[in-house]
């Protein structure tokens, strides 16, 4: 009979980490500490990244020009479609509204 890993025999951290391997619980425990690290760098780079993004458009807007520059979003979104594919699109979109806010 199969075992269930959420089953309370298999303890927290097999519930936690979906095996009951001790040793392959405390590599994924590792792996995942770094992967809680880079999300904690990526959310603080999302936010500067947003504050700079609405402060360019500030002050091309306090200047008299535009609001957005259509060929800049273009070169943002190619670069990420090229390093990251169709994925890429979605992510450079979203940081694109981050920081200048919806259109």
């Amino acid at each position: 009979m199969p075992t269930d890993v959420a089953d309370s025999s298999t303890g927290s951290a097999g519930a936690q980490t979906g095996t009951n391997s001790p040793e392959a619980s405390q590599r994924i425990q590792a792996i995942r500490e770094r992967i809680d690290e880079i999300d904690e760098t990526l959310i603080a780079l999302w936010q500067e990244r947003a504050a700079l993004s609405q402060q360019v458009g500030a002050t091309r807007v306090a200047s008299g020009g535009t609001r957005l520059v259509l060929s800049r979003e273009r070169e943002i979104l190619d670069r990420f479609r090229t390093a990251l594919g169709a994925d890429g699109t979605q992510l450079g979109l979203l940081i694109l509204r981050a920081g200048r806010g919806p259109l």
